[in-house]
């Protein structure tokens, strides 16, 4: 869900709106007169690239030995 303010109460309460559109990752609906007039959202992290693949290899300790299926390219 959405949040929505009046931009008066956005001005007022400008500096404590940021930190709780950062924490809560939710994004905030700035409204002027009733109409939507700008949209407040997080900004994504930053992925760290040092680590950034750890987990996702997996690997074979026995690469040498034959395995049960013959292969075409065998034949």
């Amino acid at each position: 869900m959405q949040t929505v303010i009046g931009a008066g109460d956005f001005k007022a309460k400008c500096l404590q709106l940021l930190d709780d559109v950062a924490e809560q990752r939710e994004p905030l609906i700035i409204t002027k007169r009733g109409k939507p007039v700008a949209k407040l959202v997080p900004v994504e992290p930053e992925l760290q690239l040092f680590g950034a693949l750890k987990g996702s290899v997996v690997g074979e300790t026995d690469i040498v030995s034959p395995i049960d299926v013959e292969w075409k390219a065998a034949k």
